[in-house]
C-alpha cells in the first residue's frame, strides 16, 4: 500500500502552491483595515469619537499598503481586489456615515439619516465605478474624490471639533453640509490627482528627505488639524482644477 505522505510533501513543495501561499500577505493588510473600520464603528457607538476617527485614518494607511504589497510581491488577484472593495465600503463608507450620524446628525431626524445615506450611497457607487473603470480611465487622476479621502473629510471634522469639546448637535448643519458634499463629490466626474505617476524608485534631491521629516513632525504635533486641513485642500483641488479647465476651454466642467 502506497503511503500518501510523498504526495503531500510534493504538493507542499510545488512552486505554484508556494507562490499562491503568499497571497495571504496583502490580504492581512486588508483584514487589518477592515478591523480598523469595524472598531471605529464600535467606538462611535460608545461615543468615543476621537478613537473612532483615529482608527478610520489607520484604516486609510493600511488600505494604501495592501495594494502596494500585492504589487511588490506580485500577488494581485481578483479575490484581493474584491475583498479590498468590501473592506473600503465598511471603513470608508459605512463607518464615517455612522460616526457623523451618531455625533451630529441624529437630532435632525429625516434630514440627518438622509445625509448619512447620501454619503453611504456615494461611497458604494464610487467603489463600483472604480472597479469597472480599471484600465479605462487615466491612472493619473481619480474620477471623483476617492472614498478614503471622503472619509477623512467627514471624520476629520469630527476629530478636530471634538478636540475643542464642541458638541456635534451645535454644528449639525455644518456636519450635514460636509457629509452631503463628501458623498456627492465621490460620484462626480471631477478629476482628482491620484499620485500614481510618482516613481518612488527614482532619485530625488537631498532636500526632499528633511522635508518629509518636517512633514511627519508637523503631523505628530497636531494630527487632527493637519490631516483634516490637508484633505480639505485635496477635496477643493478637484473643483479648482475644474474651474481652471473651464476658464481655459470655455466649456462647462463635468459635475455628474
Amino acid at each position: 500500500m502506497n503511503s500518501p505522505l510523498p504526495k503531500i510533501r510534493k504538493g507542499l513543495l510545488d512552486p505554484e502552491r508556494r507562490r499562491k501561499g503568499i497571497y495571504l500577505l496583502p490580504n492581512l493588510f486588508t483584514t487589518a483595515a477592515l478591523f480598523s473600520g469595524f472598531y471605529a464603528i464600535v467606538m462611535g457607538m460608545n461615543r468615543d469619537f476621537e478613537k473612532a476617527c483615529v482608527f478610520v485614518f489607520v484604516a486609510m494607511v493600511l488600505d494604501s499598503l495592501d495594494g502596494r504589497v500585492a504589487r511588490l510581491t506580485r500577488t494581485q488577484s481578483e479575490f484581493g481586489a474584491e475583498y479590498d472593495s468590501l473592506s473600503d465600503m465598511v471603513s470608508f463608507g459605512v463607518a464615517p456615515a455612522l460616526l457623523m450620524y451618531t455625533w451630529a446628525l441624529q437630532p435632525m431626524g429625516k434630514w440627518g439619516w438622509f445625509a448619512a445615506f447620501v454619503y453611504v450611497a456615494g461611497a458604494a457607487i464610487r467603489l463600483a465605478r472604480f472597479n469597472t473603470n480599471i484600465g479605462i480611465v487615466d491612472k493619473k487622476y481619480f474620477q471623483g474624490i476617492p472614498s478614503p479621502a471622503a472619509a477623512a473629510l467627514v471624520t476629520g471634522l469630527i476629530w478636530v471639533l471634538n478636540d475643542y469639546h464642541i458638541n456635534g448637535g451645535d454644528v449639525k448643519w455644518l456636519a450635514w453640509a460636509v457629509t452631503i458634499f463628501a458623498g456627492v463629490t465621490m460620484v462626480t466626474n471631477i478629476k482628482f490627482y491620484s499620485g500614481k505617476d510618482i516613481n518612488l524608485r527614482r532619485s530625488v534631491p537631498f532636500w526632499v528627505v528633511p522635508a518629509i521629516a518636517v512633514a511627519y513632525l508637523v503631523v505628530t504635533i497636531e494630527p487632527s488639524h493637519v490631516l483634516w486641513g490637508l484633505f480639505v485642500c485635496y477635496a477643493l483641488s478637484g473643483y479648482v482644477m475644474a474651474i481652471v479647465d473651464l476658464v481655459r476651454s470655455g466649456k462647462k466642467p463635468p459635475v455628474n
